[in-house]
């Protein structure tokens, strides 16, 4: 992203254009310029959720975008905490997706682009990767949205993502998990998560590192998100 936009997304006013009624939690349309269109999440917004009793929802969506972007993944648009119209909360970039894409058949597909969501997917504990959460460009570059329920203490991972289970982890995302251990006690997350969830985190990754492999479905926890639309 250029930094003018950036600065956009940062600091102009949040005109917001309507709300997406699909989505569980206040998910707002809006722009910060006539051609900037981004995403407003309030925390005032958000319903409690049983299972991610502290925190809150557009925290971890920063906290992923963070990983994304200091990790090599380059899955998460531009996401930051900040204020708006009603309050503090999550403003992502909009991503405009190719609608020609049949995404449950890509979704099933071996892009490297997917494998290496999958390898995101199970760093973070994402508990909702579904299809609409899979964003293809026209120009067919790959981005994830909705990571609000992420980063659990509990092995909580349900994805439409599982054709890369069991296979073994080349040494390039080796070395990528290798990175984002020794780098993350310096990436600050603690602003976004608590003590307990960033322990949690950096076990996954050494979880990962020792088995070198793709994790399989959980026995005891769903594979996959319901509805996975």
């Amino acid at each position: 992203m250029d930094p003018v936009t950036e600065a956009l997304i940062r600091e102009a006013e949040i005109l917001i254009e309507g709300r997406l009624v699909d989505a569980s939690n206040a998910t707002l349309l809006g722009k910060v310029r006539e051609d900037i269109a981004i995403i407003y999440k309030p925390i005032a917004g958000e319903r409690p959720l049983w299972d991610f009793p502290t925190g809150n929802l557009a925290s971890r969506e920063v906290a992923s975008y963070e990983l994304s972007r200091l990790g090599g993944f380059d899955i998460v648009p531009f996401t930051i905490l900040r204020n708006g119209p009603y309050g503090i909360g999550a403003v992502q970039q909009w991503i405009d997706i190719d609608e020609e894409v049949d995404v449950v058949a890509y979704a099933q597909g071996q892009d490297p682009q997917l494998r290496k969501m999958a390898l995101f997917d199970a760093i973070t504990n994402n508990t909702d990767r579904k299809y609409g959460h899979i964003l293809l460009t026209e120009e067919g570059k790959l981005f994830g949205c909705d990571h609000g329920v992420t980063f659990h203490e509990d092995n909580k991972l349900r994805t439409v993502i599982w054709q890369f289970a069991g296979l073994a982890l080349t040494e390039e995302e080796i070395e990528q998990l290798r990175h984002v251990i020794t780098m993350l006690p310096t990436w600050e997350l603690h602003h976004y998560l608590s003590m307990s969830e960033l322990a949690a985190l950096n076990m996954r990754l050494n979880s990962l590192l020792e088995a070198a492999s793709f994790p399989f479905p959980s026995e005891d926890w769903p594979a996959i998100p319901w509805p996975p639309f």
